[in-house]
């Protein structure tokens, strides 16, 4: 998998944006991430399946609890739960915890490439952030200037 930290920037060119911005950064990243995966995993889904996914994510309990009846009866036995459990310290019966494995299971179930999708995406996106680094760098270490109308005359000496 990715990671989106201090190593990502410095892979497409960026370790020198201010530190004050790349916290700020990151998370643009991420949000245009998984907007454009969900836009690609999303073609050729039928509504039904849509909805059904989206009440997973939403952590409605009757579309979570009637999904992992019919595909993952014993999920507390996958090994995937059991990693989603240990990494966020959840209890087993948390409807966050259920939430995450049965979104996970619907996308193995659905679109078994989904983890293609996300790689392919996530290349197109760095290579598209490569690509306009110096204008990245640029608007972020440009000092922010004032409308013409606001800027101070020049003091006379």
């Amino acid at each position: 998998m990715f990671q989106l930290d201090d190593k990502f920037l410095q892979d497409v060119g960026l370790a020198g944006l201010p530190a004050d911005q790349k916290q700020a950064f990151l998370e643009q990243v991420y949000a245009s991430l998984e907007e454009r995966v969900g836009v690609r995993l999303s073609e050729g889904l039928s509504d039904a399946q849509l909805e059904e996914f989206e009440g997973i994510i939403d952590r409605k309990q009757e579309k979570i609890d009637a999904w992992l009846a019919v595909y993952a009866p014993q999920y507390t036995a996958d090994p995937i739960f059991q990693r989603i459990q240990q990494a966020t310290g959840l209890q087993p019966d948390d409807l966050a915890l259920r939430s995450e494995f049965a979104a996970t299971k619907w996308l193995e179930v659905n679109r078994p490439n989904y983890r293609d999708v996300v790689a392919q995406v996530m290349n197109e996106l760095k290579a598209e952030i490569t690509q306009n680094r110096d204008a990245i760098l640029g608007s972020a270490q440009a000092p922010q200037q004032l409308p013409a109308d606001q800027q101070q005359p020049p003091m006379a000496a």
